[in-house]
């Protein structure tokens, strides 16, 4: 993929220091909850205010943002407490509105992100304005999805991008009322390097408690800012109030977060990474011996008329590879993942095998 040249999302007075803080209540609900959140908020030092204006419900009946109406108070923010403001856009004429109103960011959503004419429509809205966009990732784990949208929006001349990273939709009952997949934003960054991510601990955790150690996890991932939600008066709030903490409980979080030094290594350090290097490269050298063992088996089955697929065997390998991880301190789980794809590449090399067989004879 080409590489992006993205530039700064950081506005005037933002600290460009780790971690960037978003924060505000899920839902703008009235002039005088906005204001005071965003008054105890300013207090607090922080510099970005977020609102939903309009808010997409999974289901029909549930509280769908304020509007237009709400906007007004988010101007209000700005000349008051001198905060930048953020609000979120589904559709075309919501960008027309939040820029009118003289929004500072926008951000696309869940439900939209997984929508590719909908980003569309907002790329096309946007062509000409130098705005910070934030993306969050689509609902299911689709990483292809999640770049696209940064691709269209690039495409219409938009900069100044960054995502969000807000979990991910599971119907399994869980922890996390949206599990982290904490490889998917780092896969993001390694396939886009300058693109600054956030993280949502909010709509990942769905519990106040769940905050603070999301937020350490993402600071020890090097993630570059956090988007949390906070209310005046959490339990009182119209939507998503289980994941919701005050501006008090918010500073606490914050100046417990230990922010590490990713520029700093030590001799000891190196030393284990050349160790790690060293691991990789014969654990590549066993898989491309464990390839050849298997196109050898495919030819033995092609001589002898048997099929690829060995559904016992296959079965044998998994249970007893996986009580032998167990017994090394390795994740059943993990040693399955990796077994399962091991095992479709042995397949794919015997079909191989078997296809050089049918061509040979059409020839």
């Amino acid at each position: 993929m080409e590489e992006m040249k993205l530039e700064s999302i950081l506005l005037p007075g933002v600290d460009p220091q780790r971690p960037i803080v978003i924060a505000g209540p899920c839902s703008a609900e009235s002039e005088e909850q906005v204001m005071e959140t965003a008054k105890n908020l300013a207090a607090k030092g922080i510099k970005i205010f977020r609102a939903g204006i309009w808010k997409p419900r999974t289901k029909p009946g549930g509280f769908e943002g304020i509007g237009v109406i709400g906007l007004p108070w988010l101007k209000k923010v700005k000349e008051e407490t001198g905060m930048y403001v953020a609000t979120e856009v589904a559709n075309k004429d919501h960008v027309f509105e939040a820029l009118k109103a003289g929004v500072d960011i926008l951000w696309i959503g869940a439900r939209t992100t997984v929508n590719p004419f909908a980003v569309q429509e907002i790329a096309d809205a946007l062509r000409g304005v130098d705005i910070p966009v934030l993306v969050k990732n689509p609902v299911n784990p689709d990483l292809e999805l999640w770049i696209g949208a940064f691709q269209r929006l690039y495409g219409a001349g938009i900069k100044r991008l960054g995502a969000i990273h807000r979990g991910f939709s599971s119907y399994d009952k869980k922890i996390y009322r949206n599990l982290p997949l904490w490889h998917i934003p780092i896969e993001l960054r390694r396939r886009m390097p300058n693109l600054p991510i956030f993280c949502d601990p909010s709509h990942i955790g769905g519990k106040r408690e769940l905050i603070a150690p999301l937020c350490q996890q993402a600071m020890d991932l090097s993630l570059d800012g956090l988007m949390i939600e906070s209310h005046c008066n959490p339990d009182a709030a119209w939507s998503d109030a289980a994941q919701q903490i005050t501006p008090d409980v918010l500073d606490y979080v914050l100046n417990l977060l230990v922010i590490r030094e990713s520029n700093q290594t030590t001799e000891n350090l190196s030393a284990l990474r050349r160790q790690i290097d060293g691991i990789d490269e014969q654990v590549l050298e066993l898989l491309a011996k464990r390839m050849r063992i298997s196109r050898e088996i495919g030819v033995y089955k092609k001589e002898h008329n048997m099929p690829i697929l060995q559904s016992p065997r296959y079965s044998e390998i998994l249970e007893n590879r996986s009580n032998m991880g167990q017994q090394m301190d390795l994740n059943a789980d993990f040693i399955k993942k990796m077994l399962s794809l091991v095992h479709e590449e042995s397949v794919r090399q015997q079909m191989i095998i078997m296809n050089e067989e049918q061509e040979q004879e059409q020839k």
